[in-house]
C-alpha cells in the first residue's frame, strides 16, 4: 500500500490578538506533500520583527515540503543528515534568487522578508522523522516536546545562511513508520494553546479549550479540511455580551496571544484504509 493511502492530515492556522490589534497579518504559514514514496507536512513562523516575514514564511513551507519530497522520489534517506543539508541549500537559492529579483538581496531586507523557523514532520514507507530550524512544538504518541525559547526570543532562523553563516536543520526524531500513530508539529503558538487546556471558551457557555490530543484522537478534524481552524478561531475570538443587571457591556477577549498553527498527521483507522 502507498505510504500516502495509510495516513490522514489535519491542519488549521490563526492569528493571534497581537498581531490583530496591531494590524499585522498572521505570519505562520504551512505545506503538506504526498505522494506514493511519502508524505510531509511543514509549518513555518515568520519572525515578528520584520514587517513582511509572512512572504517567507509561506515560501519556506512549500520549498521545504517540495524539496523533502523530492528527496524521497529520489531514494534520498530521510533520517540523514545530508538529505536536510541538500533541502537547506536548495531553499537558499530559491531564496537567494527571489531576494534578487525583489531588490532586497542586502541584510535588512533578509530581516524583513526571510526570517522564519521551520519544523515538519516527513513519513516514508521505512521511516518517520521530525525535523526542524527554531521553535515550536511537536507531538509523537505520548510525548510532547516543546522548542525553545531561545535568548533573546531570536530562534536560529535558515534565513541568515542568505547573508553569511546560519544554521542547518536538526533531525528532532527518528522512529519506525510502523510505530508511529499520530504526530502533531506547531508553531510557537502551539506551546500556548497547550497551556490554555481546560480553560473557559469567550462567549461558549461553559465550553472548554480541548487538549492538543483531541486533534488527532477526533475523527471530526480529518473530516473537514477546515475544522482545526474552526476550533482554534473559536478560542481566540472576542466576544462581547451584555451584563443586564449591571447595565454594561462584558468583553472576553480571545486567549490566543501568538499566531498558533497545528498540523496533525495520524495512521488511518482500519476501516478507512480497507
Amino acid at each position: 500500500m502507498r505510504v500516502d493511502e495509510r495516513f490522514e492530515m489535519a491542519v488549521g492556522s490563526v492569528t493571534g490578538r497581537s498581531h490583530v490589534l496591531a494590524g499585522k497579518p498572521n505570519q505562520d504559514a504551512f505545506a503538506f506533500r504526498s505522494a506514493e514514496c511519502g508524505i510531509v507536512g511543514v509549518v513555518c513562523d515568520g519572525c515578528g520583527s520584520g514587517a513582511h516575514n509572512e512572504i517567507g514564511a509561506a515560501m519556506g513551507a512549500r520549498i521545504v515540503a517540495a524539496q523533502v519530497l523530492r528527496e524521497m522520489e529520489a531514494g534520498a534517506a530521510i533520517h540523514d543528515e545530508a538529505t536536510f543539508e541538500r533541502v537547506r541549500e536548495r531553499l537558499l537559492h530559491s531564496l537567494a534568487s527571489a531576494a534578487e529579483d525583489m531588490g532586497v538581496a542586502h541584510p535588512r531586507g533578509v530581516a524583513e522578508f526571510f526570517l522564519f523557523t521551520v519544523l515538519g514532520v516527513v513519513i516514508s514507507a521505512e521511516r518517520a522523522v521530525v525535523f526542524g530550524a527554531g521553535d515550536g512544538m511537536f507531538v509523537v504518541g505520548d510525548e510532547v516536546v516543546r522548542l525553545g525559547p531561545f535568548p533573546g526570543n531570536a530562534p536560529p532562523y535558515l534565513g541568515y545562511g542568505l547573508s553569511g553563516a546560519g544554521p542547518r536543520f536538526s533531525i528532532h526524531r527518528v522512529l519506525p513508520a510502523s510505530a508511529l500513530t499520530s504526530v502533531l508539529v506547531g508553531t510557537d503558538g502551539a506551546v500556548d494553546y497547550d497551556a490554555l487546556a481546560g480553560a473557559a471558551i469567550p462567549g461558549a457557555h461553559g465550553e472548554r479549550v480541548p487538549p492538543l490530543r483531541a486533534f488527532w484522537s477526533e475523527d471530526r478534524y480529518f473530516r473537514n479540511v477546515d475544522a482545526v481552524r474552526r476550533s482554534l478561531a473559536l478560542v481566540n475570538r472576542d466576544v462581547t455580551r451584555p451584563l443586564w443587571d449591571e447595565r454594561r457591556m462584558h468583553k472576553e477577549p480571545g486567549l490566543l496571544e501568538d499566531d498558533t498553527t497545528l498540523l496533525v498527521v495520524r495512521r488511518k483507522k482500519p476501516s478507512a484504509v480497507s
